[in-house]
């Protein structure tokens, strides 16, 4: 087919609009459209498309686009914005896909790229909406803004001049002005940024009355942890949280287990409520802590092999020894909310019974998504599913979760109290964060404390018996039973989620 053939179905659509109307912008309009569009069609989409069993077919599925792009050009009523109407389609197709597949706009993009590598540069400060103001909720300790003197509690008035108040009343929602006034204290390592503050001049007083503060601070790299509390409970059990898997998980959680290990931990809990996963490769680092040398932690399989489709088909296995003795009692708390990167490590800990299971069911998101960057809109990316992963047992969970080896079921109302006990027992002293409040499981005995009966339980099935095999003996479930195949068209539909 030629190149005359292949553009056959956009240049009817470019005549008939130029019959319609002549008017200079809407022909510029249109001029771009078609620029654009042969960019995309020899930018390797053409071949794409070619490569598929019935050319024409798809060329005709694809012919309303420029149709509907042509009646809006020419007969909407307003301005048409060309860069917002192309980012609203990409969103359209992204979202018919499947629930984990999504267009990723430039802002998010960056900001996703910030999070997974495990850092990012700025002053190291945590601001929350309350009441109309931003607040300062914590400043990260070591980080520029704790070392210029930035409290918690402070407002933030004003960035590099801009007051507050402006950059509010631009945003549509709380959400979006906090995004705005992060983005505006953000910038390059080694830059500065001028931040004036209203602080309590009596913080024992309710008198109301602040005084204004202003804070030149210079940026630096700031770490984001993934490891958000990790103590030693009573009887040397330690407990460590992991609230995502990013570059640098495993590195964190490993200096946290030698640190125990010299306090004499005896065993261990890890946390992964409320871990919506992350990079599949720290996933493997995360097993390589526990599981011996070249023990399957997962796999991965794509579409059927042809020219131009992705695979991703893979087998990870460990490739160092473990950190801790293989006899180390070990416990996985999940619930609703662990997923992905979370469902590995528990599916792969549990297959290998190296780890007991207690709490909920997991989410079941057994998929991969790979990140492709776009050249156009500038700085974007598509979040794309590419294959499904599967267990040691040789399964997929998609849709499905994984099973606990002992159930502890938590109302959702009960598990978001329970979060923000957490964060309040530590919410003006970032010191206190290793030190959470769980309830009586970590010493509060008030009547109205929430109590995490999912740690209780742990607990109390690692004070039953120091010998691990004893443990798993009792409790261990057939993982024919926890890890159950999902339908083959799993994550196929987001009818379910």
């Amino acid at each position: 087919m030629g190149a005359t053939a292949r553009f056959s179905s956009i240049t009817d659509v470019t005549e008939k609009m130029m019959r319609r109307n002549s008017s200079k912008a809407e022909f510029l309009a249109l001029v771009t459209f078609l620029i654009g569009a042969t960019l995309v069609l020899t930018n390797g989409f053409a071949s794409r498309i070619f490569a598929q069993d019935d050319q024409r077919a798809i060329f005709e599925q694809i012919e309303p686009i420029g149709e509907v792009l042509g009646e809006v050009l020419q007969n909407y009523v307003y301005p048409l914005d060309l860069d917002k109407a192309v980012e609203g389609a990409l969103i359209g197709i992204m979202n018919s896909l499947d629930r984990n597949s999504s267009f990723i706009p430039a802002e998010g993009y960056q900001s996703m790229r910030e999070d997974t590598q495990g850092e990012f540069d700025g002053i190291g400060v945590l601001i929350r909406f309350d009441e109309g103001h931003v607040v300062v909720t914590q400043p990260v300790p070591g980080a520029p803004a704790a070392k210029a003197g930035l409290h918690a509690g402070d407002y933030i008035e004003g960035v590099d001049g801009v007051p507050i108040e402006d950059i509010i009343s631009e945003s549509a929602t709380p959400y979006h002005a906090l995004g705005a006034v992060s983005s505006r204290i953000k910038g390059p390592r080694g830059t500065d940024v001028n931040i004036t503050v209203s602080r309590a001049i009596d913080e024992d007083s309710d008198s109301g009355e602040r005084e204004e503060l202003a804070f030149d601070i210079k940026r630096g790299k700031i770490p984001i942890e993934s490891v958000v509390e990790a103590r030693v409970l009573e009887g040397g059990i330690a407990y460590i949280r992991i609230k995502d898997f990013k570059k640098n998980t495993a590195s964190d959680f490993r200096k946290r287990l030698k640190e125990f290990e010299r306090e004499g931990m005896k065993s261990l809990i890890l946390d992964l409520r409320w871990n919506p996963g992350g990079l599949l490769n720290a996933s493997r680092e995360m097993c390589e802590l526990f599981l011996p040398k070249n023990t399957m932690v997962v796999s991965t399989r794509g579409r059927e092999s042809a020219p131009g489709r992705f695979l991703d088909e893979m087998d990870l296995f460990t490739e160092k020894h473990p950190l801790l003795p293989e006899t180390m009692p070990l416990i996985v708390l999940t619930n609703l909310r662990s997923a992905s990167s979370s469902e590995i490590v528990t599916g792969a800990l549990q297959y290998h019974q190296r780890a007991l299971i207690v709490g909920e069911k997991t989410f079941g998101k057994g998929s991969v998504q790979t990140i492709i960057p776009l050249n156009r809109p500038p700085g974007s990316a598509l979040r794309l599913t590419t294959a499904h992963h599967f267990t040691p047992a040789g399964i997929t969970i998609d849709t499905v979760g994984i099973l606990p080896d002992v159930e502890v079921a938590m109302e959702e109302k009960q598990q978001d109290a329970l979060q923000m006990q957490m964060w309040h027992s530590y919410r003006d002293d970032i010191s206190m964060r290793d030190r959470q409040d769980h309830g009586r499981v970590t010493g509060n005995m008030a009547e109205d404390a929430v109590q995490d009966t999912v740690l209780e339980r742990a607990v109390e099935i690692l004070q039953e018996d120091a010998v691990f095999a004893n443990l798993l003996k009792k409790y261990h479930r057939d993982v024919r039973e926890t890890q159950v195949a999902a339908a083959d068209n799993a994550g196929g539909s987001p009818e379910g989620e």
